[in-house]
């Protein structure tokens, strides 16, 4: 990201206003952009050179190629190291990575094979991106990342696979709505892997605790276990929101086409639309998805442990959600 780039002025976070939800909404498109993965080094290097300038002071407002060039930057670059993330794990192909995987868990009667596969494939994925995107200043180590892949697979998987098998035998409902259920439960697999790979991986934080800073001057003020269990417990409900309109909506949408003007054709064409289903959500639905909750979180004072109470100025407290 453009943050990677020395100097000593800091960088505005985004051109838009990060504490509404329609701002989080524009910078969640923004950075997701795919038109970013044109983005050939002779691009690169000029929005270097654009950012290099605003940090060391010799370009003095954030004009609309400085803005530019931070998304080229943002979109394309790790924000630690500075160098180029590898191109199907960048936020800007984030839709169409995942357009495959979803689409390929959403296809209807894939079977205990199938299911397997798909699942796999999407935790995968998910890892890699992960990984591709952590933080370098403290980076898992290689057990710590077995151990998350292992548990996120192994919770996806048997979440689909026995869904699948428990759904058939459900008594006193009706087959359109054993129907309904049944195209639910990558939804379901998805989810429960999301919120074990959350608690799992930041269950440090949670007995640690996580820094927190006071509004007023801005200086950390210690670390509070009860803001660790906010932070990763918002993180948790992400991914069930991010998740939901991707997950939910083309497949009952897609039931809705099979019993109507898909029925009867050939299943090409029905994995044709479920693929147009998928695609258009996720480009349309998902910054509204991942903009609900604000990066930089607030407490009251008086919500965090004693010891800390004692210590912040002021009424509010803030910290880092994470992601």
């Amino acid at each position: 990201m453009a943050s990677s780039v020395p100097g000593p002025i800091s960088l505005p976070e985004s051109r838009f206003d990060l504490s509404t939800y329609w701002g989080r909404v524009r910078h969640c498109a923004e950075i997701s952009d795919p038109r970013m993965l044109l983005t050939t080094n002779e691009d690169l290097q000029k929005a270097y050179k654009v950012v290099s300038s605003y940090k060391n002071g010799l370009i003095k407002e954030t004009t609309q190629e400085f803005w530019k060039s931070k998304k080229v930057l943002d979109s394309t670059v790790h924000p630690d190291t500075g160098d180029k993330v590898f191109l199907p794990f960048r936020m800007s192909c984030n839709v169409l990575s995942n357009l495959v995987v979803t689409a390929g868990m959403l296809t209807p009667g894939l079977g205990t094979a199938g299911t397997l596969f798909w699942q796999w494939a999407n935790q995968s994925l998910n890892v890699a991106i992960n990984s591709a995107n952590a933080n370098k200043s403290d980076p898992l180590t290689t057990r710590q990342l077995i151990e998350n892949y292992t548990v996120a697979v192994s919770a996806s998987c048997g979440v689909a696979v026995g869904l699948n098998k428990l759904v058939p035998k459900l008594r006193g409902i009706s087959p359109h709505t054993k129907l309904i259920l049944s195209r639910l439960v990558p939804f379901a697999a998805v989810v429960t892997a999301g919120v074990v790979n959350v608690f799992l991986m930041r269950g440090n934080e949670i007995r640690n605790g996580i820094s927190v800073y006071d509004k007023e001057s801005g200086e950390e003020i210690g670390k509070s276990q009860r803001a660790a269990f906010k932070a990763v417990g918002q993180t948790a409900l992400s991914r069930v929101i991010n998740a939901t309109p991707v997950m939910v909506i083309p497949p009952l949408i897609l039931v809705k086409l099979q019993s109507g003007i898909l029925k009867g054709k050939s299943m090409k064409i029905q994995n044709l639309a479920n693929l147009g289903l998928v695609g258009s959500t996720l480009f349309v639905a998902l910054p509204f998805a991942i903009g609900v909750f604000p990066q930089r979180q607030s407490m009251r004072r008086d919500q965090l442990e004693e010891h800390l109470q004692r210590r912040a100025l002021s009424e509010t407290v803030y910290f880092n959600r994470g992601i």
